[in-house]
């Protein structure tokens, strides 16, 4: 359902919708600050995937995630075609689930081709459990645990091996399951990728730099050699690919384009081990517009700039296209979700500034206080009301550095009013917590006018599911 918007909406809210001259699937979502569906109706109230978000939040409660399944199919295909178009050889886009890792979004992201980039059992369970076929799934990190790469070999995914402690491990488990499939006549190699620091610096959040030589992923470069040769003496592992990541929110292509030849030059060094790699992963990194002055390159843009590097260095080289793969998290998800709030208290502080609270914060979306994020939000019920007022969106929890928004732009607010916080679909439910014992919120799809649950809100009796309450501590109360 399309709105048209009513008189005086170029005071408020449009300046963050999707420019609606344009088809859906022209726009880069990493690009928008709102989802592709993003509309205000009729009752001036924000809609999303043809849904109300003052009645969404009527339905389902708040703090609430609002997931717009037509933003989030878009930039699936965008990765999926543009790879496609630019690069002649075989390619496979991964969803890093990290970024928000549930059976809905997984399912989607198989639904349009996307493998799967998990970092942890759960995740690689999750991934299994909504159909993904474990060809396409690649598990990730830097202390998996002896139970997780068994899980990892029994599922028969690819492991990205990180270390020198993981990869001793994995040979050992490796060579004992390799026994016992061939005392039934079968025989087992698990898939594996190694992990290599690139040494590429590229301008992010400290936190998120991960391409550095000083970071605790990846094997150091200067131990290509040693790694190469221990990896060709082993039977019992199948080397497919070499695999590297610069970090994350990044809109510079040049780290990308620097990252890609040095993988093609990694990718001819192990060739000359004797190693069977086909597959090269350039990471994810891809970052998103939080604000207005945020600027990422298109999807397309970002892809094209990839492909033609590897595709000159492996010609410059002489070497046959490898299987290029890369795992974009946020520049997926991030623009697909909002969260919407009700608004509570508010506190003026004369001559400094004016808090408004709402009713979530750190635990639903810890970023701000972590990453020092930014974002920006809107009032759903009043998008055409001028923007009068700076306040400080402020969470309701006991932390003075709960604060979501610092300088929010917004009209005059009221108790009630439902304020829409922009761009929380990567990392905000994934890094959620039960601080101050507060239940994580739901989290809903909308498309075509219809809203289905994906994660239900927790209760109180869910936050004492897992408290144990020894017998001794029960008798204590009775003396």
């Amino acid at each position: 359902m399309v709105s048209t918007y009513p008189a005086g909406v170029q005071n408020s809210g449009s300046q963050y919708l999707p420019d609606l001259t344009l088809a859906a699937a022209n726009r880069s979502p990493n690009q928008e600050l709102l989802p592709l569906t993003a509309r205000i109706n009729h009752h001036d109230c924000l809609e999303i995937g043809g849904c109300d978000v003052t009645k969404l939040v009527q339905q389902f409660g708040s703090p609430l995630y609002i997931l717009d399944e037509e933003t989030l199919r878009t930039a699936c295909r965008q990765y999926r075609d543009a790879f496609k178009r630019y690069y002649p050889g075989e390619s496979q886009v991964l969803y890093a689930s990290k970024a928000w890792s549930c059976l809905a979004v997984c399912t989607i992201a198989n639904s349009e081709g996307l493998g799967i980039d998990v970092v942890s059992g759960g995740e690689l369970y999750t991934a299994l459990q909504a159909g993904l076929n474990p060809d396409k799934l690649y598990f990730h990190g830097n202390n998996k645990s002896l139970e997780e790469l068994t899980l990892a070999i029994e599922s028969g995914c690819t492991i990205v091996v990180d270390n020198w402690q993981e990869l001793r491990t994995l040979t050992s488990l490796a060579a004992g399951e390799k026994l016992r499939a061939g005392e039934a006549g079968g025989s087992l190699a698990p898939r594996i990728m190694l992990r290599l620091t690139p040494g590429i610096e590229c301008h992010t959040h400290e936190y998120i730099r991960t391409g550095h030589l000083d970071s605790k992923f990846g094997f150091d470069p200067n131990q290509l050699d040693e790694v190469f040769t221990f990896v060709s003496q082993q039977s019992s592992l199948n080397c497919i690919g070499l695999h590297a990541h610069i970090g994350s929110q990044i809109f510079e292509r040049q780290p990308h384009q620097d990252l890609a030849d040095v993988m093609v030059q990694w990718l001819d060094k192990a060739i000359s081990y004797g190693l069977p790699v086909t597959e090269l992963n350039v990471g994810g990194g891809l970052g998103i517009r939080y604000t207005e002055s945020d600027d990422p390159p298109s999807v397309e843009e970002w892809v094209k700039a990839i492909c033609e590097v590897v595709k000159d260095a492996c010609a410059a080289q002489q070497l046959p296209l490898p299987k290029l793969l890369c795992e974009p998290g946020r520049s997926l998800i991030g623009a697909a979700c909002v969260t919407a709030y009700t608004i509570g208290s508010s506190k003026v502080v004369p001559e400094i500034r004016t808090y408004v609270a709402v009713d979530g914060g750190m635990s639903d979306n810890p970023r701000p206080i972590t990453y020092q994020s930014v974002y920006r939000a809107v009032v759903a019920n009043q998008m055409s009301v001028p923007l009068t007022e700076t306040v400080t969106i402020a969470g309701k929890h006991c932390e003075s550095g709960d604060i979501l928004i610092k300088d929010a732009a917004l009209p005059q607010t009221q108790p009630g009013d439902i304020l829409v916080v922009m761009g929380t679909g990567a990392y905000n439910y994934s890094m959620a917590s039960n601080y101050n014992r507060l239940p994580r919120p739901a989290a809903v799809i909308v498309n075509a006018g219809e809203a289905n649950l994906i994660l239900r809100r927790e209760t109180y009796q869910d936050l004492l599911r897992q408290d144990c309450l020894p017998g001794r501590l029960i008798n204590s109360q009775f003396g």
